[in-house]
């Protein structure tokens, strides 16, 4: 909407007041936009996930470096992927390690440590977040593929489901509800590659959970393969489904709280 508001004003560029007057044109335009209200145990549990995923970042680069330095201390020794935070791996490379006193190998054996103590962090914060999900949204950890992490992404992306007049109002937030892009007669809609990516993505884990697992989504999407819809069709139309199925779930659990 900002963008918008400067391509039909008379200023030209990019500063803080021309922002400041396309948010001021916009608002007056657009009457009605929802009011982010994140605070209370949404926020802190958006802290927490926050934190946790840095933490993670932080974990795969120092694995990177590890990786590449286990290369040259030991060519033949090759961790599967993804294992380089497991107890029994990083275990291996220490004994592997132990008659080297290389500054090579001195620096391995710091990130093997190092990572020892990230992923025993991010455990710890997983299962706060956990617990704190459990009381803010019990009946999103219901939803067949919303995990603890899943739930707590969408819980502290939304910041208050209450804003949110509707349940198409909440999909086209999360970018799940596709865009028409007709032309005379002949309607069509596109991928909507707008709104909250975050939540979409929480939405697109839940949806191929469920296609692997859940008899609905997988008649669901049978159905409109037999249809003629492609596979990433299909996809979408299950993660505008589910869009409607987290709304409502949040708004009852919001509700339930609040009474």
């Amino acid at each position: 909407m900002m963008a918008g508001a400067r391509r039909s004003a008379r200023t030209r560029g990019k500063s803080d007041p021309i922002d400041a007057l396309a948010v001021a044109r916009a608002a007056l335009r657009e009457s009605g936009l929802p009011v982010a209200r994140l605070d209370g145990p949404a926020r802190e549990v958006k802290l927490l996930g926050d934190y946790r995923e840095n933490l993670i970042r932080e974990r795969t680069a120092i694995q990177n470096r590890l990786r590449w330095r286990l290369h040259e201390l030991a060519p033949g020794f090759d961790p599967p992927a993804g294992s380089l935070n497991r107890l029994v791996i990083l275990g291996r490379i220490d004994k592997l390690l132990e008659a080297d006193h290389g500054v090579v190998a001195t620096l391995a054996r710091a990130e093997v440590t190092r990572i020892h103590h990230l992923t025993a962090e991010a455990n710890r914060l997983q299962a706060e977040i956990a617990t704190r999900v459990a009381v803010i949204a019990p009946s999103l950890l219901g939803l067949p593929g919303c995990g603890a992490l899943t739930a707590a992404k969408l819980v502290g992306e939304t910041a208050d489901i209450t804003r949110f007049h509707s349940r198409d109002a909440y999909a086209m937030w999360t970018g799940a509800a596709p865009i028409p892009v007709w032309s005379a007669n002949t309607q069509r809609f596109r991928l909507n590659r707008g709104g909250n990516r975050q939540t979409n993505a929480a939405l697109h884990r839940i949806a191929i959970t469920q296609i692997r697992i859940h008899p609905d989504a997988q008649h669901l999407i049978a159905k409109h393969l037999a249809a003629g819809k492609t596979k990433t069709e299909a996809l979408r139309i299950l993660k505008r489904r589910l869009a409607d199925v987290v709304y409502r779930t949040m708004l009852n659990d919001t509700q339930t709280r609040a009474a």
